[in-house]
């Protein structure tokens, strides 16, 4: 007869192997499939739990997402016709353009589908104290239609305002609609709100709901806001008093924001009207919403706005990081909340750091919520600084800004964080801009950032022990899962 220890031992066998084979069968990147075979033998329950929200490659509901984007597919192209039947001259006919950023465009256009576009205007708005206003501003010009989504909508000082805004312009007959994430916006958003909101006129809808227990892991963390089709906002903030006063935990909230006008628009007009689809199955494609498109400005700013979720076929703005760091031929300076990356951006950092270009990258000193992401991000830290990469640590309050410019050439402003989960898990946008001026300001930016920093220093942190360092070992084993 056998033992309970015999049977429990069987169990646990069975259990690890047929965990393992499900694993390795979905052939993840192989420091993923570790860390999540490490989670389930760790913690066999919790694991399996954790593994079903947040750890499930969403294309096992791809014919789901194919039959819902051949039906908008049908719905969009004829409006945006004007625009995608331009886009091989426009990408060759770039005078002035290097080889690179010609291939840059080639690849977001293959990985994402994104058109190369010519705004109007385009604009890099920095912190809130820019941000804001220009939006309220351009809320109350509205005459057809205000288009809001974004990862954190709070219910505060500043929001109420916002809400005084929507519900009268709703009254005057715009149509105004809000998207958030039902968990990002869990802590921030009250019922009352929401209600008010809905009593006005406004639609509003959460990106995906907390019931949806399949969907639950893979968060909606876009920032957009269009403005009659013509006006559209999209960078790393979103809509909350902390990012004018830092919040209770900082004495100041650093950002960016990107303006556009234009054809630009009108693509950002298109995500937000799929994301809506998603969230409420209404379709919104209709030539009134589109008014921006238009005929190319000869000398409009190129913009090809990327996006990338967990049910993208490919992995787009990873691509897009990868690609803009491994051609640049004299400097590339990244922002980021956090650094937390998988081995493809770090080996494209520390290469070219070691084929002489000025990399530099910007984080904040001080996690907001948990501390994981600061401890794993240490070890990075130590491994790229030794290539030759300048890590600065920035100490005025809590940077949030997600950015890279590339040579004074070409730059990004999108909602994605340096980390697994931005990559490969939420959903995510990213603005491309093909400009000296503006990725000249950004890098000017920085440099000015740079005065509230302080650099990593490798033999610092040697000096702080064995524990500290172990300890952020450990958070670093569970990166692909942070």
């Amino acid at each position: 007869m056998e033992t309970p220890s015999t049977i429990w031992a069987v169990l646990v066998g069975t259990y690890a192997l047929v965990t393992s084979i499900f694993l390795i069968s979905e052939n993840r990147r192989p420091q993923s499939t570790l860390a999540w075979m490490l989670a389930f033998l760790l913690a066999p329950g919790l694991g399996l739990i954790i593994y079903f929200f947040f750890g499930r490659d969403q294309k096992a509901f791809s014919r789901e997402g194919k039959l819902l984007g051949q039906s908008l597919e049908a719905s969009s192209v004829p409006l945006l016709e004007p625009i995608l039947a331009r886009q091989d001259t426009e990408i060759a006919g770039l005078e002035g353009g290097s080889v690179s950023r010609r291939k840059l465009m080639m690849l977001v256009r293959r990985n994402s589908d994104s058109a190369v576009v010519r705004t109007t205007e385009a604009e890099v708005l920095q912190d809130a104290a820019q941000f804001y206003p220009r939006l309220i501003a351009d809320m109350k010009a509205a005459r057809h239609s205000i288009h809001h989504q974004y990862f954190i909508w709070g219910a505060d000082a500043f929001t109420e305002e916002l809400k005084s805004v929507m519900i009268a312009k709703a009254r005057e007959g715009v149509e105004v609609r809000l998207l958030y994430d039902a968990v990002g916006s869990l802590r921030y958003l009250s019922y009352a709100y929401l209600r008010d909101l809905r009593r006005g006129g406004v639609h509003v809808a959460p990106t995906s709901p907390i019931y949806r227990l399949h969907t639950i892991g893979y968060r909606n963390h876009r920032k957009i806001s269009v403005i009659d089709g013509a006006i559209g906002y999209t960078g790393g903030m979103n809509i909350g008093q902390e990012h004018l006063d830092g919040g209770a935990d900082f004495p100041f909230w650093r950002d960016s924001q990107l303006r556009l006008a234009g054809d630009a628009a009108a693509m950002l007009q298109a995500v937000f009207m799929v994301d809506w689809f998603n969230a409420v199955q209404e379709d919104l494609f209709a030539p009134a919403y589109f008014p921006a498109v238009e005929t190319p400005v000869a000398n409009g700013v190129p913009v090809q706005i990327l996006t990338s979720g967990p049910d993208s076929r490919w992995a787009a703005i990873r691509q897009l990081y990868a690609f803009m760091i491994g051609t640049a031929q004299r400097r590339v300076f990244v922002q980021s909340p956090f650094f937390i990356p998988d081995g493809t951006i770090a080996e494209a950092l520390k290469l070219a750091a070691l084929s002489g270009v000025d990399v530099r990258l910007m984080v904040s000193s001080r996690a907001s919520g948990t501390p994981l992401p600061e401890w794993a991000g240490n070890t990075y830290f130590a491994d790229i600084v030794a290539a030759g990469v300048r890590v600065y640590l920035y100490e005025k309050g809590y940077l949030h800004a997600k950015s890279i410019s590339v040579d004074s050439e070409v730059c990004s402003i999108g909602s994605a964080n340096i980390d697994t989960r931005s990559f490969t898990i939420n959903y995510e946008l990213n603005a491309v801009i093909y400009d000296n001026a503006l990725a000249s300001g950004l890098e000017a930016q920085f440099e000015a950032d740079m005065e509230e920093c302080r650099a990593f220093d490798p033999d610092h942190y040697q000096a702080l022990g064995r524990v500290v360092r172990f300890r952020d070992s450990m958070a670093r084993l569970m990166s692909p899962l942070l």
